[in-house]
């Protein structure tokens, strides 16, 4: 029997509170297809045009996406891949072994509610693809709240669809992401060679040119800040800072034969983050060349301006492929705070948060911020994982210290994530320091202030027992 055609109510086992056995770990075309699926997303249709709001020009876009994805591959692959294979465990089973119970309540609450507002965000770019055709008003550039009944309902209906097939269980999330991937990374590709003409383009010395004057010109609009090179390579590196800084996809990697398999990320961020968003920055570009004053980043209506009805059924499904595995982690995460309630009943519940959220059109038009907000918020617990794993014991510890001493509640990493985010209010109060540029040293305060504070707190085995 396979996995997905065991009981509707908890269709397969996830080994949410133990290693995932060898027999069910998977090959590397299932990790493709999940990063090709998650990352060739509809919320590139916001992130490209974003980039041209807030001024970017063409060679700092095209150079630092280069650079900065770069960077996010080889991260996964020598930072959250080689844990993951090692113990095998999600994210929360791990930090509860090395903060207890209490720690990961709080932190699973807080992962939960952030993947639930992302999750928000994939589901509203669906739904703009069914409701732009139906007639229903669509919401300006700098909305926030709903634009009509219409919208609305759209984006609960589409959410709770998605939300259905999450809580199906990880076989099922890589299944649909491996049918559709590959259709989502043609499609990408043709829309923006599609738009070339209309641009103007049609070689290489056009595109260059055109690229400068009309499509990243450095223009910015009212109320956003100038980027720069620096804006889209730590954005592009730090984007997903919380899937592998953050060790989210600890989740992911722990069915992965091999720890090589974090290179199946290039298929998300190569694919996606570069070609992905440089297509979508050349529809916006069509907008606007039809319409200087339409500044309004809509997915359905941008891609239906370019590709028609294909274009809509790309928003729709692309929109779709990176709701699922977002869902199923924070299903995961609201789960794991009551191991007793049924994994497939939370999910679903977790996805009727994300649609709630998906309801507010002004999430989408901050979703570099909110993108960036989300990976520093989570990723300083990544490096208290991290420092667990490679330094702990080196620094004469032991690892996965609540577990051995039979602590629920081991504060050091509560700390260690707390006290890093203050340092990194302070760095952008006080310093300046924007919050595209926090998530590196935030994570090194983290992973320093684990280990100084552990090795105050720890005391070293006696006689065979714990003494704390």
């Amino acid at each position: 029997m396979s996995d997905i055609e065991k009981n509707s109510t908890e269709p397969v086992e996830e080994f949410e509170r133990e290693p995932v056995p060898e027999r069910c770990t998977r090959g590397l075309r299932s990790f493709l297809g999940m990063f090709a699926g998650e990352h060739v997303a509809g919320t590139e249709l916001l992130i490209g045009p974003l980039f041209v709001v807030h001024g970017v020009s063409a060679f700092d876009l095209l150079v630092g996406l280069l650079v900065g994805n770069l960077l996010a591959v080889l991260t996964w692959t020598y930072v959250t891949a080689p844990i993951a294979v090692k113990h095998r465990l999600t994210l929360y089973f791990q930090l509860e072994k090395i903060g207890g119970k209490s720690l990961v309540k709080v932190y699973n609450l807080a992962n939960g509610v952030l993947w639930c507002c992302l999750a928000a965000a994939m589901i509203y770019v669906s739904a703009t693809a069914v409701a732009w055709p139906l007639g229903f008003a669509m919401p300006g550039l700098n909305d926030w709240l709903p634009s009509g009944v219409g919208l609305t309902a759209t984006v609960i209906a589409t959410g709770l669809l998605f939300a259905y097939i999450a809580a199906k269980g990880y076989a099922a999330v890589a299944h649909f992401a491996n049918i559709a991937a590959p259709w989502m990374v043609v499609m990408f590709a043709v829309f923006g060679i599609a738009s070339l003409p209309e641009l103007g383009i049609a070689s290489f010395s056009d595109f260059w040119r055109i690229a400068n004057d009309s499509i990243w010109p450095g223009q910015v609009q009212p109320g956003r800040i100038k980027f720069t090179f620096w804006h889209v390579m730590f954005f592009s590196w730090f984007g997903n800072m919380a899937w592998h800084w953050g060790m989210g996809d600890l989740s992911i990697f722990r069915f992965a034969k091999k720890s090589n398999y974090g290179l199946a990320s290039a298929a998300g961020m190569f694919f996606g983050h570069y070609m992905a968003w440089i297509c979508a920055g050349l529809l916006y570009a069509v907008q606007l060349h039809r319409n200087s004053a339409d500044v309004s980043i809509t997915p359905g209506p941008l891609a239906f301006g370019v590709a028609g009805w294909a274009g809509i059924i790309l928003v729709f499904i692309a929109g779709w492929t990176t709701a699922n595995p977002i869902i199923y982690r924070a299903g995961l995460a609201f789960q794991s705070i009551h191991p007793k309630w049924s994994r497939f009943h939370v999910t679903l519940a977790a996805g009727a948060v994300a649609s709630l959220v998906g309801i507010f059109p002004g999430l989408c038009s901050k979703f570099l911020d909110v993108a960036a907000l989300y990976g520093l918020s989570l990723c300083p617990m990544g490096a208290v994982i991290f420092a667990d794993h490679y330094f702990i014991k080196k620094w004469g510890m032991v690892d996965f210290y609540a577990e051995r001493a039979g602590l629920r509640n081991w504060w050091p990493p509560m700390a260690a994530w707390l006290l890093a985010l203050v340092a990194c209010v302070v760095m952008n109060k006080v310093a300046g320091v924007q919050i595209f540029f926090l998530g590196l040293p935030g994570w090194f305060a983290a992973g320093l202030l684990y280990l100084g504070m552990s090795k105050f707190a720890q005391r070293r085995l006696v006689g065979g027992e714990f003494k704390v």
